[in-house]
């Protein structure tokens, strides 16, 4: 049978217009968020002026709910942010000559590898261009073969990869994050922190963080070096009276990170795990892109920060945010399917700049949350990259008891 081979195409090169829209549960009419710009109807300005006023107060009362949690990909370090795709890591991995230095008798010797001849041995089809498909066949490689030119590109890769995710980050390109944790750091301090668990290895949130002059929790002690230990997420920061009565309230501004495939500047040595600015690749404590991700994760860190994940989706009265997220890790995305069957406090709002094609594509997972959305559940979509829903994400100080009072009656006789 005959391949054919697609050219990638990067969302600025389709010739359809991206409109921000959102699909709510049981409907199957895509709601307008904005005006095409070929359309200047009335009509439809009034009806997407009604539509943005029907998301606003379905996010205000979804994102005050107790718990709430954040499930960010991949996606929200792409566009504005400017960081690696995995059809970048392809291209920066292959398409260029590898050179691996080794030490050998006491002499210092350098090794020249040939991307093309490493994809030739492993035998993968190189048409597919699946960076974590080609990292696979080279581990796999590796189980039954003693091959230097293998483990050596194997070991380049990883460098490559570390050293992509880690080199793009600029101030000037974290607008999209800075303003959702500015709007969603906004809970009100009796609720449970807010948790953010990412895929990524970059260091944009916690830096966005910083710009907004907030406080992550990630798991790692106040001191330097600062070490891994699971017992700090069950830590808090409050502050403390100046006068007599010993009055304390939680500080506002905390939030919860779980880096669920580990950081650029984690660094395991035996059996401890601590932050540094610039890891040996080999020592890295993050999982690289290969279908063994599921038993990586059962090593700690890791461990930890998956079961978090897990109890997380199991709480009432919980709100979980999908943010740029393929769904081609089933270790994180069965457990959604499985929350939303099992957990009938759960709401769902999955926004995705490509929501609306990817509700359409072969994706096992995207289809089980159409079919579940479709029956009623609370799943909601927006079609809108992550810097673009975090512009829709409405002020979450707390209502007053009058506004309480004002929404419920519009509630009753809407």
């Amino acid at each position: 049978m005959t391949k054919i081979k697609l050219k990638r195409k990067k969302p600025e090169e389709t010739n359809n217009e991206h409109l921000i829209k959102f699909l709510s549960p049981s409907e199957e009419k895509w709601k307008l968020l904005e005006v095409p710009r070929d359309d200047e109807e009335n009509d439809l300005k009034k009806e997407i002026r009604k539509n943005q006023q029907f998301l606003r107060d379905n996010l205000l009362s979804a994102l005050q709910m107790p718990n709430l949690m954040v499930l960010a990909g991949s996606g929200t370090s792409l566009g504005e942010v400017k960081g690696p795709s995995m059809a970048d890591l392809w291209d920066k991995t292959t398409k260029q000559t590898v050179t691996f230095e080794y030490e050998e008798d006491g002499e210092l010797k350098k090794l020249e590898i040939e991307p093309n001849d490493i994809i030739k041995k492993v035998k993968y089809d190189s048409e597919d261009e699946n960076i974590e498909a080609l990292l696979t066949k080279c581990e796999s490689y590796l189980q039954v073969e003693n091959d230097l030119t293998v483990e050596s590109f194997l070991i380049e890769a990883k460098k490559i990869i570390l050293d992509a995710c880690s080199i793009f980050l600029e101030d000037k390109n974290l607008g999209g994050h800075r303003i959702f944790l500015h709007r969603l750091s906004k809970r009100r301090v009796r609720d449970p922190r807010l948790k953010i668990f990412t895929t990524n290895y970059d260091l944009c949130f916690e830096r966005a963080a910083v710009l907004q002059g907030l406080i992550i929790l990630d798991g790692f002690s106040f001191v330097h070096p600062r070490r891994y230990d699971p017992n700090f997420f069950n830590y808090d920061i409050v502050r403390r009276s100046q006068k007599s009565d010993d009055s304390t309230n939680f500080l506002e501004g905390v939030v919860q990170l779980f880096k669920l495939h580990g950081s650029v500047n984690w660094e395991r040595n035996n059996n401890e795990v601590t932050e540094k600015v610039e890891p040996n690749p080999e020592n890295a404590c993050i999982i690289y892109p290969a279908q063994g991700k599921y038993q990586q994760s059962y090593i700690q860190p890791h461990l930890e920060l998956f079961s978090q994940y897990l109890s997380s989706l199991r709480n009432p009265n919980t709100c979980l945010i999908i943010s740029g997220f393929g769904y081609n890790d089933d270790h994180l995305s069965e457990p959604i399917i499985s929350a939303i069957d099992t957990n009938p406090q759960l709401k769902i709002i999955i926004a995705d700049y490509k929501a609306e094609d990817s509700l359409n594509c072969g994706n096992k997972y995207w289809q089980k949350l159409k079919r579940r959305a479709k029956n009623g559940e609370d799943v909601w979509f927006v079609n809108a990259s992550f810097k673009e829903f975090a512009e829709r994400i409405p002020d979450l100080k707390a209502l007053t008891s009058a506004q309480k009072l004002e929404k419920a009656i519009k509630e009753v006789s809407s």
